[in-house]
């Protein structure tokens, strides 16, 4: 029987949330050659796999989060799932913008926290963890207290574990970059010399291919 991590590994490639291209890798924002695309605001569009990854964010915060107050979504791609979850909870939600309004009352937090609020903040992906480590900032900010942060996927970068680390901030997610390739080949989405190409991105993705 497969795990959840498993199982929503198989359903983003399913849909195509995560897409492997190791032989024609694409090219992300940053400039890194990367063999594999995640864009899991598709999952939107799937009421059933939605629902299985809002019951698992929600599952795992509360077996983590015991005492979580409320439920905050980054803007954008966190902000579904964190409604989602927030339902399944019964629990108060807010989304963070990535940078206060420049109008209105300059709000970076839309929704009410109360001060010393225990909050755990949504994200779809994580990749260096850099936004969404600024949003929990801006969080704690306007006083609320962060008990960490959930994802959907992780592309287990070492980069962004060291961020996670010095930021003393606990992260879980559903699925990652391990789990995905293994059921990938499975899947026969690729082979073993593709497999082995992703690997190697993985340890060191800015030197890959070079």
């Amino acid at each position: 029987m497969r795990t959840v991590a498993e199982n929503i590994a198989k359903d983003l490639l399913k849909i195509e949330a995560v897409f492997l291209s190791p032989d024609e890798p694409f090219t992300w924002a940053s400039g890194i050659k990367s063999p594999i695309y995640c864009d899991n605001r598709i999952t939107m569009s799937y009421p059933e796999v939605r629902r299985e990854i809002a019951k698992g964010l929600a599952e795992e915060i509360k077996a983590n989060y015991p005492d979580v107050e409320v439920i905050a979504g980054t803007a954008t791609a966190g902000i579904p799932h964190a409604a989602w979850v927030a339902e399944l909870l019964d629990l108060p939600m807010v989304y963070i913008r990535s940078k206060a309004k420049d109008h209105g009352k300059g709000n970076q937090i839309e929704g009410r926290i109360t001060e010393g609020q225990k909050m755990v903040v949504i994200e779809d992906l994580i990749s260096t963890g850099g936004s969404v480590l600024e949003a929990a900032e801006a969080a704690k900010r306007e006083g609320a207290d962060v008990l960490g942060v959930a994802a959907i996927f992780t592309y287990e970068l070492d980069k962004g574990v060291e961020k996670f680390k010095a930021a003393d901030m606990p992260l879980l997610t559903l699925t990652n970059y391990s789990t995905l390739i293994e059921i990938a080949l499975q899947e026969k989405y690729i082979n073993e010399q593709q497999l082995t190409l992703l690997k190697e991105w993985r340890k060191d993705p800015e030197n890959w291919l070079s």
